[in-house]
C-alpha cells in the first residue's frame, strides 16, 4: 500500500534560497485511494496519517515504514475532510453523504455516525480541549457539536453560498469560517455573534485557518492568492500572489514562521511569514494539489492531489525548533494595511527581526517537558477514556432504538386491545 519513492521527477525542488542543504524532501509516498485525495491530517504524535478521497472511502497510513494501512469504510459518498481529535484517539470524517463520522483509528476501525448537515459536509474540526466540533456545510452553516454525544450544540448562519472550511481558535473562543459568498467570517463561540467579515477576495474562498498564536488568520482562494489578516484589528497584513491557479489549502507550521499552500497549479509552495516571501516550490503531484497539513511538530507535511496520491514530505528547516515551538509563535510581521494590494511579496528582513533560534535562546533553559513513563501513562489514560466516552456513545445508540422499538410494541398493544374491547 506504501512505497519509498515516486518517480525522480518527483522529488524536484525550486528553492529561492541558495546554498541550502536543508531544501523539503520527499519522505514517503502513499498509494491506495481509487479517486482524487480531498484531505490530509496527521495524528499528534505523528505515528499515523488520515487521508480521505472521492472513492468514499478514509484511510489510515502509518509512518513507520512496511507497517499496514487500514481502509475505513462507511461513508456513502465522497469523504471531503479529516481531523484527529488533540489526544489523537478520535478522528473525525465528513462527506458528501451529508454526515460527519467519529472513528476509533485502529484496525476495527469503528465509528459513530450522525446526520449533520442538509448537504455536503466540507469540514470538520475539534476543539483544542476535544470536546466540541464545528463543521461547515453547503447548506450555508457552520454547526458546532458536543464531541462525545455528538449532540447538536448551535449554528451560524450568516453566509449565503457554501461554507468550504470552518476553524477553532487555538484557545477555542474563536471560530473562523470560508465561503463561496467570497467572505470570511470571525466569530464568538460564547455570543454566537460574527465579529467580522473580510471581504478582500475577488472568488470563492475555499480554505481558512488560524496562526499558531491565534492572532492571525489565513485565507485561501480561487483567486490564486493567500491573504493574512490580524484578528484584533482586522487589517490585512500580508497578500500573495504566488499560484497560477486556485489555491486549494494551506497549514501553518506550529513554529509560526513558516505557511505551506496547495494548489490546482499542481505546485505546493511554503512561505517565510517573517520576511513575507516565498521559499520554496514544490513539484510532486500530476495535477491539482487538492490538500496539505503540517505534522503537530513541523517535522513533516503531507500533501494529497487529483492523481489519488498522499505525499508525506520531511520540512528540513528550523530544525532547532522542533523542541521549543511553544516558544517561538509569533504573529506575522505586518507588511501591508487593508488599503492596500500587495502582488509582490518580496520584502527585505524588518529591522529588529530576530530568527528563531535567538528567541529560543533567550529564554530560560528549563525543561518544559514530562518524564517519558507521565506522559505515555497520559496519554494511555486519555486514549482509554475517549474509547469509553465512544462506546457509551455507541451504546446510547443502541439504547434509543431499543426505546424507540419498545414505545412502538406498547402503542401496538394499546390499538391492538383498543380493537378487542367491545
Amino acid at each position: 500500500m506504501s512505497g519509498r519513492y515516486p518517480d525522480p521527477v518527483d522529488r524536484r525542488v525550486t528553492s529561492t534560497l541558495v546554498n541550502n542543504k536543508e531544501d523539503p524532501s520527499l519522505e514517503r509516498h502513499f498509494k491506495g485511494h481509487r479517486d482524487a485525495v480531498t484531505c490530509v491530517d496527521f495524528s499528534f504524535n505523528t505515528k499515523q496519517l488520515a487521508s480521505g478521497s472521492m472513492d468514499s472511502c478514509l484511510m489510515l497510513w502509518h509512518m513507520k515504514p512496511q507497517s499496514r494501512a487500514y481502509r475505513f469504510v462507511g461513508h456513502k459518498d465522497a469523504v471531503t475532510c479529516v481531523n484527529f481529535s488533540p489526544s489523537g484517539h478520535l478522528l473525525a470524517s465528513g462527506s458528501r453523504d451529508k454526515t460527519v463520522r467519529i472513528w476509533v483509528p485502529n484496525v476495527k476501525g469503528e465509528s459513530t455516525v450522525f446526520r449533520a448537515h442538509t448537504a455536503t459536509v466540507r469540514s470538520v474540526h475539534f476543539c483544542s480541549d476535544g470536546q466540541s466540533l464545528v463543521t461547515a456545510s453547503d447548506d450555508k452553516t457552520v454547526k458546532v457539536w458536543s464531541t462525545h454525544r455528538q449532540k447538536f450544540l448551535f449554528s451560524l448562519s450568516q453566509h449565503i453560498n457554501w461554507v468550504r472550511c470552518a476553524k477553532f481558535s487555538p484557545d477555542g473562543r474563536l471560530i473562523v469560517s470560508a465561503s463561496d459568498d467570497k467572505t470570511v467570517k470571525l466569530w464568538d463561540k460564547t455570543s454566537r455573534e460574527c465579529v467580522h467579515s473580510y471581504c478582500e477576495h475577488g472568488s470563492f474562498v475555499t480554505y481558512v485557518d488560524f496562526h499558531p498564536s491565534g492572532t492571525c488568520i489565513a485565507a485561501a482562494s480561487m483567486d490564486n492568492t493567500v491573504k493574512v489578516w490580524d484578528v484584533r484589528t482586522h487589517r490585512l497584513l500580508q497578500h500573495y500572489q504566488l499560484h497560477s491557479a486556485a489555491v486549494n489549502a494551506l497549514s501553518f507550521h506550529p513554529s509560526g514562521n513558516y505557511l505551506v499552500t496547495a494548489s490546482s497549479d499542481s505546485t505546493l509552495k511554503i512561505l517565510d511569514l517573517m520576511e513575507g516571501r516565498l521559499l520554496y516550490t514544490l513539484h510532486g503531484h500530476q495535477g491539482p494539489a487538492t490538500t496539505v497539513a503540517f505534522s503537530r511538530t513541523g517535522e513533516y507535511f503531507a500533501s494529497g492531489g487529483s492523481d489519488e496520491q498522499v505525499m508525506v514530505w520531511k520540512s528540513n528547516f528550523d530544525v532547532v525548533d522542533y523542541g521549543e515551538i511553544i516558544k517561538v509563535q509569533r504573529p506575522p510581521t505586518m507588511l501591508a494595511s487593508s488599503s492596500g494590494n500587495l502582488p509582490e511579496v518580496d520584502f527585505p528582513i524588518p529591522p529588529g527581526r530576530g530568527r528563531s533560534q535567538e528567541s529560543v535562546q533567550s529564554q530560560p533553559q528549563e525543561p518544559i517537558s514530562m518524564p517519558q513513563t507521565l506522559t505515555s501513562t497520559l496519554e494511555h489514560i486519555v486514549g482509554q477514556l475517549d474509547v469509553l466516552t465512544q462506546t457509551v456513545s455507541i451504546l446510547e445508540q443502541r439504547l434509543t432504538l431499543t426505546e424507540d422499538k419498545l414505545k412502538q410494541c406498547l402503542e401496538n398493544q394499546q390499538l391492538i386491545m383498543q380493537r378487542t374491547t367491545p
